[in-house]
């Protein structure tokens, strides 16, 4: 089991970058601040900033404005932590470039680089896809670009699914979402996984306690948006009947862990209170099972959300669980994390910090 259990402080170690596969001393001896965000819907994004001014040969002068070092489409890895704590925490290619010239401080140069869901991002289309899963468009789509693709995802098969005017990125979260899947792409693989089979991949445990690399949490359990159960309608054009599914915390199963969940706290303190969505318009009852189970899972999972500051550790990675302790009885207990935000700075104060948010199903049973 991993634990930080280490002082409260921030964490002082270098972050190492390379470009296209090389070591960059010089870089990492410049580098002023850096941030690496994640979520669950990918594409992971890092905005590096250096100093850009210094000795080129016999005379003083712009340091990486040649472009024969950061330049458009070279790919950028960073590496962050110390001893347990240090791995990867980017991979990506360099998509823009910024000049700073600041009141008093030396001119720098920010780069920004995006990972390799990019491509997805850029490619636009509409089009449609008949009598297929949506693993099988996952795949598809993985395929155009040159990915290979590990998609462990359930769905029934559609007579059509569209596409709209939407790039690839976005229409397989859209699809991904129906599912209650999560995307990511990494060492030249698209993933689209369920929470829990995500999880399985990191298969250590990650454990934060409370002023021992924790170093702030705030969270909220919130019955706002929480159901009793979800709803979804719609029509069978060859039955000519109507299509009705109910969703309720049944399809949670095991990731509750013995705690109690918003919609059972519903239930006691409010009553029924029941979600209907109709403008999904399924065609099956397959398709209609599979989206009120996904917007269930998707509502119950934000029962608790909270965002938290950590010393900096490379291993608090978007779809990992990590147990946070010393919350009190309500709040201790097993996350999900969604977002993160690697930060390194070099000014007073500063040093490599991670935020974090997280979100979990339920809370301890009182």
């Amino acid at each position: 089991m991993i634990e930080l259990g280490v002082p409260t402080g921030i964490v002082t170690a270098e972050a190492a970058i390379e470009i296209d596969g090389e070591a960059q001393p010089r870089l990492n001896t410049g580098l002023l601040s850096l941030v690496v965000e994640e979520t669950t819907e990918g594409l992971y994004r890092c905005e590096a900033r250096f100093g850009n001014w210094g000795s080129q040969g016999s005379s003083m002068d712009y340091l990486y404005f040649d472009r024969s070092l950061l330049d458009f489409g070279k790919e950028m890895a960073v590496t962050a932590g110390s001893e347990d704590a240090e791995d990867e925490i980017f991979r990506g290619v360099i998509s823009a470039i910024e000049g700073q010239y600041l009141a008093g401080e030396p001119p720098q140069i920010v780069v920004l680089a995006e990972d390799a869901a990019q491509s997805l991002r850029l490619t636009r289309r509409t089009r449609t896809f008949e009598d297929m899963t949506d693993a099988d468009v996952f795949e598809q789509i993985a395929r155009e670009h040159g990915l290979q693709a590990d998609i462990d995802a359930q769905g029934p098969t559609h007579k059509v699914i569209a596409q709209l005017n939407q790039s690839d990125l976005a229409f397989i979260r859209e699809r991904a979402r129906r599912l209650a899947a999560e995307v990511w792409v990494r060492d030249g693989t698209l993933f689209v996984q369920g929470r829990s089979q995500r999880q399985q991949q990191n298969n250590d445990d990650l454990v934060l306690q409370f002023n021992r690399g924790l170093m702030e949490f705030s969270v909220t359990a919130d019955t706002a948006n929480q159901y009793t159960g979800v709803t979804v309608s719609g029509w069978d054009v060859f039955a000519k009947d109507t299509i009705e599914y109910e969703a309720g915390e049944s399809v949670l199963g095991s990731e509750l862990n013995g705690d109690e969940s918003g919609a059972s706290i519903v239930q006691s303190a409010f009553g029924a209170r029941l979600d209907r969505i109709a403008q999904q318009v399924p065609l099956t009852i397959e398709e209609a099972q599979s989206i009120a189970e996904a917007t269930f899972r998707a509502q119950a999972r934000r029962f608790v959300v909270g965002t938290g500051v950590a010393r900096g550790d490379a291993r608090i990675r978007v779809g990992r669980a990590v147990e946070l302790q010393g919350l009190g009885p309500i709040f201790t207990g097993t996350y999900a994390i969604t977002e993160t935000r690697h930060i390194f700075s070099r000014r007073p104060g500063g040093g490599y910090t991670t935020e974090f948010v997280v979100e979990r199903a339920g809370i301890a049973r009182g």
